[in-house]
């Protein structure tokens, strides 16, 4: 993963917190892998736990780990005080060793982009698919970036997401200022999350730098050939749908139905 000539998002939970957990777009899907595993979940870059907390709350035996050392010593906090402890750990996705096999492994909401080359992306399929129970699935959403995103002007600040702060009455707004390359697949971000007064006066500004690099179909198909996946299945949406319009979010599910060795 790239360096950063800026702080990463990641590194303010607190304000990543405010601006994304009320996010509960994708909530019932996981909620409803998690019911159908019949096994225990493991998340893949699970952040602060916007959705490993509520699989948690939904009584599903589920662990996580992420590469942020912030979001998960905040996830801690939150897992703690409703007694949840030892749910989260600090591991690359590229590169874990965890004790326990897994029915599902999980990656929400774009974390799989961030592997951000070839082999990032095959050392983090193999370390997933190492930590499935035989027969067990892994299950990842990534958003298609299809034509009208790459044709998006490069440059343009973008309001991407606001929401109040509800301990001061402020409101936060996340604003993505992008520079595209279509033929790397690769998306480079530059991230101001402003806080408003009640005139709308911008109070405090903080600026971050992130980075993305997108897949297709065909491509992810052949990553998991290549990580030695069994079966898999792609489809356009949360409601299995077909994949076929260039604005579907893709969800992808690969099978290890050889028997592995153990992980850890």
């Amino acid at each position: 993963m790239s360096k950063r000539d800026k702080p990463s998002p990641y590194d303010a939970p607190e304000l990543y917190d405010l601006l994304l957990d009320a996010f509960d777009f994708d909530i019932p899907f996981w909620q409803k892998v998690a019911r159908e595993a019949k096994g225990p979940v493991l998340e893949a870059g699970c952040g602060s736990g916007r959705v490993l907390l509520r699989l948690l709350e939904s009584g599903f035996d589920a662990d996580g780990f992420d590469l942020s050392g912030p979001m998960i010593e905040r996830f801690r906090i939150k897992a703690g005080a409703k007694g949840w402890e030892g749910r989260a750990v600090v591991a690359d996705m590229r590169d874990f060793s965890l004790p326990r096999r897994y029915a599902r492994v999980i990656c929400a909401f774009n974390g799989f982009a961030h592997c951000e080359s070839t082999d990032d992306q095959l050392r983090a399929l193999r370390c997933f698919r190492a930590h499935l129970e035989p027969g067990g699935a892994l299950v990842l959403h990534m958003s298609y970036p299809g034509p009208r995103y790459w044709l998006d002007p490069d440059g343009v600040p973008t309001l991407e997401i606001e929401a109040e702060n509800s301990a001061s009455g402020r409101t936060l707004q996340m604003w993505d200022t992008r520079t595209k390359d279509p033929v790397a697949q690769f998306q480079r971000s530059e991230i101001e999350i402003r806080e408003l007064d009640l005139s709308g006066r911008t109070v405090s500004s903080h600026r971050f730098s992130t980075a993305q690099r997108w897949v297709y179909r065909f491509e992810l198909e052949l990553l998991f050939r290549q990580a030695g996946f069994s079966r898999w299945k792609i489809r356009g949406g949360f409601d299995d749908a077909p994949l076929d319009k260039p604005d579907d979010q893709m969800i992808a599910w690969a099978w290890s139905d050889r028997s592995v060795g153990r992980a850890g």
